[in-house]
């Protein structure tokens, strides 16, 4: 309707493609392309390395156990006296590190309302420690991580109970398939255990009672973390510590063992493998965590019962013997408990797709 106008607007683009440089995909020849493999590769050695330190923590603490008069493997140490001297540490460490962020750093430390949150949860986090140590007392590292693997039950339960959360038939398949692979692995491996036969009753239930304070544990910490994220991760930790420390104190003078005996009675260089192996553990937990997701987790979780099973195989400190009953039962644990945290996804796809079907 306007060839005037037409032909002007015309005129005017073919100036400016005239005027404009032509490319010659020399113009980007310095710019060095993004690459997705550097996450990857971070994201898959902090895998590696949260696998590697869930397998030697329960190792290392096997290997601490003596022979006593009896006959009996046990720990020939307070148990608590190792767990105290880590939060010591721990607990010094954290403020050295806040001091040299700066005196206003350290100040934080006694914030009331962080550090109300934090002491609870480290009290339980304290708890956690004392179920640990004497449920190693009678199981072995294998028999300890693959228990371990009952967060997930514990867990649905919770969710159901607090939150109202289903799980569908598939997981709750999934899930007996987990707590039977256990009592397959536990039944099999009494009756060549460290004490005299039989599956040691209060190991399994101290296992069970350190499983559920673990995951309220979790779900507080990740929750207030997150809630007080201002303030530095190590004065965070150091708020736990601090009721984690008296907590350890407390059981430290009531177990008749720890300053009866002797706080370094029956330290030798595998109890101090113990105590570094606390440390590295608690750091860890706090900070490497915090980077991977859940799945991941879980999937390391379960991966640590394989690497456990072959360091008792394989090393000379531990008597035990490459036997297929005992690999094929990890197997299941490690299997059952993959198909359950990949379920999620698939039965979270599959109620999106029936809720889209409904309308």
């Amino acid at each position: 309707d306007c060839p005037f106008l037409e032909a002007k607007l015309n005129r005017t683009a073919n100036a400016s493609c005239v005027a404009m440089k032509q490319y010659t995909g020399q113009e980007f020849k310095d710019l060095k392309p993004a690459t997705s493999g550097s996450s990857n590769a971070t994201k898959l050695g902090l895998f590696c390395f949260f696998v590697l330190t869930r397998a030697l923590h329960p190792t290392v603490i096997d290997a601490s156990k003596t022979v006593n008069e009896e006959g009996k493997k046990g720990l020939g140490y307070s148990s608590m006296s190792v767990v105290l001297g880590e939060c010591l540490f721990t607990l010094i460490a954290g403020q050295l590190m806040a001091l040299a962020a700066g005196t206003s750093t350290w100040k934080l430390i006694w914030e009331p309302k962080a550090l109300k949150v934090f002491s609870g949860i480290g009290f339980m986090y304290a708890l956690g420690d004392y179920l640990e140590m004497a449920s190693m007392g009678a199981l072995s590292g294998a028999a300890y991580q693959v228990l371990l693997q009952s967060k997930l039950v514990i867990t649905a339960l919770m969710l159901w109970y607090i939150k109202g959360a289903k799980q569908a038939g598939l997981q709750w398949n999934l899930l007996v398939l987990i707590m039977l692979s256990m009592c397959v692995y536990m039944i099999g491996g009494s009756g060549s255990g460290d004490g005299g036969g039989g599956i040691p009753i209060m190991g399994v239930l101290n296992v069970l009672l350190k499983v559920t304070v673990s995951c309220l544990c979790a779900v507080l910490a990740d929750k207030y973390m997150k809630d007080f994220k201002s303030l530095p991760f190590y004065v965070q930790l150091v708020q736990m510590k601090l009721s984690w420390t008296a907590t350890i104190l407390i059981i430290s003078f009531s177990d008749g063992a720890t300053w009866q005996m002797g706080f370094f009675n029956g330290w030798s260089p595998a109890v101090w493998g113990v105590f570094g192996s606390f440390i590295v553990k608690c750091w860890s937990t706090m900070a490497i965590l915090s980077l991977l997701d859940s799945v991941l987790k879980n999937i390391g979780e379960a991966s640590a019962v394989l690497v456990i099973y072959f360091m008792n195989v394989c090393l000379p400190m531990f008597p035990d013997k490459f036997e297929v009953p005992s690999f094929l039962a990890v197997m299941v644990v490690i299997l059952s408990v993959t198909a359950y945290v990949g379920s999620k996804s698939v039965v979270e796809k599959a109620n999106l797709y029936d809720a889209m079907h409904k309308k």
